[in-house]
């Protein structure tokens, strides 16, 4: 395995964190199983693809964020106000971004970004570790923002709305605001990452989300086996970690031959894996 694989699946690793860590907002902080994650990552790619075509790539960062935070503000409104459950709020957002994606995309299935400047094409000038370096400070940035935040009164509230429910409505908060707060966070950071890997592949397709739920899960249950801490800054690395474990691991299947058609089931098996192993330890622990 040659060093420029090696920094490609770091990069992509990181890139991938930042939607980890907007699933798990939704995952493990609100305790909410929320499927609108595929739609949400496509519907950055499709943002961020549009207007770097139009010459603003970082703009396109920014609107993507945006747009996320909106699709998971409608998952939010369909989940509290309309009462529907939230695995099917997930589902009708994400089948209706299905078609806002393809309308932003002018109805092309995909869209190239291989003549178009993008912004990771000032840092050619940094070498081979320019573009990795770009990423990991966006990490960095994203990770201590979300701390900070979850830090606050306002965060304490929104991890309590996943823990207690009942006891947060005692409170007088408003449970149902907290949760439409934390999907549009959630969605918000997936949707900045598909907009980031819109422009590091340099193209975005209709059909880029698929499977992004199974990939955030695999990297939050792998890290997690990693980094067995509480606290709420170990948890965001241990996200961290298992998002650059993970795509280590499907590179080092693409090396030894596996094809990239059988990414997906790999993938699957590597959940399914990692759950039967968590439930072991449990079960141990309650022995012991």
């Amino acid at each position: 395995m040659n060093q420029v694989i090696i920094i490609g699946a770091l990069e992509l690793g990181g890139i991938f964190s930042i939607m980890s860590l907007g699933l798990y907002i939704s995952y493990k902080i609100l305790n909410l199983p929320d499927l609108t994650v595929d739609g949400s990552f496509t519907l950055g790619c499709a943002v961020s693809a549009v207007m770097t075509l139009s010459g603003h790539p970082v703009i396109g960062l920014i609107l993507a964020f945006i747009s996320g935070l909106l699709a998971g503000l409608v998952t939010g409104v369909l989940t509290t106000k309309l009462k529907i459950a939230s695995l099917l709020a997930g589902i009708l957002t994400m089948t209706g971004l299905y078609s806002v994606n393809l309308k932003i995309m002018n109805d092309s299935p995909n869209i190239s970004l291989f003549d178009c400047s993008t912004v990771f094409t000032p840092l050619s000038a940094f070498g081979e570790y320019g573009i990795l370096l770009f990423i990991t400070v966006v990490v960095i940035v994203v990770a201590l923002c979300l701390h900070y935040f979850l830090k606050t009164q306002f965060g304490l509230a929104l991890r309590a709305c996943g823990d207690n429910e009942d006891m947060v409505k005692a409170s007088s908060i408003d449970v149902d605001v907290m949760k439409m707060i934390g999907l549009s966070l959630a969605n918000g950071l997936v949707s900045l990452s598909g907009a980031i890997y819109a422009q590091h592949q340099a193209f975005s397709d209709s059909q880029s989300g698929t499977g992004m739920m199974v990939i955030g899960l695999a990297s939050i249950i792998i890290g997690m086996a990693f980094i067995k801490k509480d606290q709420i800054g170990y948890q965001l690395l241990a996200v961290i970690v298992g998002s650059v474990i993970y795509r280590g691991i499907l590179t080092i299947a693409l090396q030894i031959g596996i094809p990239s058609t059988d990414l997906k089931l790999l993938s699957a098996i590597l959940v399914v894996v990692a759950l039967i192993l968590t439930k072991v330890k449990v079960r141990r622990k309650e022995v012991c």
